[in-house]
């Protein structure tokens, strides 16, 4: 009867061993599998998806994060700051590791980065840079130097004092002061500006735009755009007329254009590799590795 007692508790302690350690190894498993705890989950703000170029930032980002194993929220700000500024917030919400900001404006967006801030979120910005709050990396072309360059290829295509037009981009954005600051570091040396308007880095308003200032002044020979999509605009309002159109940003539909013979230069940025380099920074980061806190991306002049 001993014996047989003592077989039965040899047989239940067995069993009870056998069901701890499967199961303490399944979870293991299971955890592996999914990344667990250890995935890195980067919540990413875009000022706009309505636009070719910050499309092809937004693809460069799920590509390099993909191959990497990186989650990722993206959310499309829609070109309103206010609503960029509680899509951070929900995504500061949703436990993320690291903030990727391309701002709608560069003042506006500052709280929230400053809200990521007291969470230990490091904030990585692209493009456009924000007035306060810490950043980790700044990524962007140089954009005073791309006005420059715009600036000065309307020069060497007309005489000096040649008559312009300035189609600025969103009031607020870092991009639309530093591509001004550059233009008009060599046009009001060099050429005439008879108007600087804003249309908001947008194609729609930079037709209609345009041809309000064609009424204005139908004498002008040349119209720098702070961007692509306005520049693409004002070519749809001068029609057939004699106009110099420069853009900026070097998106493809740019790059048609000024094959096509249609728009006269675009300076190109490349936002693929602000994207990729957007990732390997918070590779870097992870890594525990030291990041350059402004980093510039080389910049081309697309002409026919």
């Amino acid at each position: 009867m001993k014996r047989l007692l003592l077989f039965f508790s040899l047989l239940v302690f067995a069993a009870g061993c056998s069901m701890e350690a499967p199961g303490s190894d399944s979870g293991d498993e299971s955890a592996n599998e999914s990344g667990g705890d250890d995935t890195v989950k980067i919540g990413v703000s875009i000022s706009t998806l309505n636009n070719p170029f910050f499309v092809t930032l937004r693809d460069s980002i799920e590509e390099l994060a993909g191959e990497k194993g990186y989650e990722l929220e993206i959310v499309d700000a829609q070109d309103d700051s206010a609503k960029q500024v509680n899509d951070i917030e929900d995504l500061i919400q949703q436990n993320i590791d690291y903030l990727i900001v391309n701002p709608t404006d560069s003042s506006a967006v500052s709280g929230s980065v400053e809200s990521a801030n007291s969470e230990d979120i490091p904030v990585i910005t692209i493009d456009r840079s924000v007035e306060s709050g810490e950043v980790a990396a700044f990524i962007a072309s140089d954009n005073v130097e791309g006005g420059e360059l715009g600036a000065q290829y309307i020069v060497d295509e007309l005489e000096e004092g040649a008559k312009v037009a300035e189609l600025e981009g969103v009031p607020g954005a870092s991009a639309t002061r530093e591509r001004g600051e550059g233009f008009h570091n060599v046009a009001e040396e060099s050429l005439e500006v008879v108007t600087s308007q804003t249309a908001n880095f947008n194609r729609s308003e930079g037709l209609d735009v345009t041809q309000n200032i064609l009424q204005a002044n139908p004498d002008i020979q040349a119209i720098f755009a702070h961007n692509d999509e306005m520049a693409l605009g004002a070519l749809e309002a001068l029609s057939n007329e004699d106009v110099i159109v420069v853009g900026f940003d070097g998106t493809n539909d740019a790059r048609n254009s000024v094959e096509n013979g249609e728009l006269d230069a675009t300076v190109a940025q490349q936002p693929n590799l602000m994207g990729e380099e957007a990732i390997n920074t918070v590779e870097r980061l992870e890594n525990g590795e030291t990041v350059e806190e402004e980093v510039k991306v080389e910049l081309e002049l697309v002409t026919q």
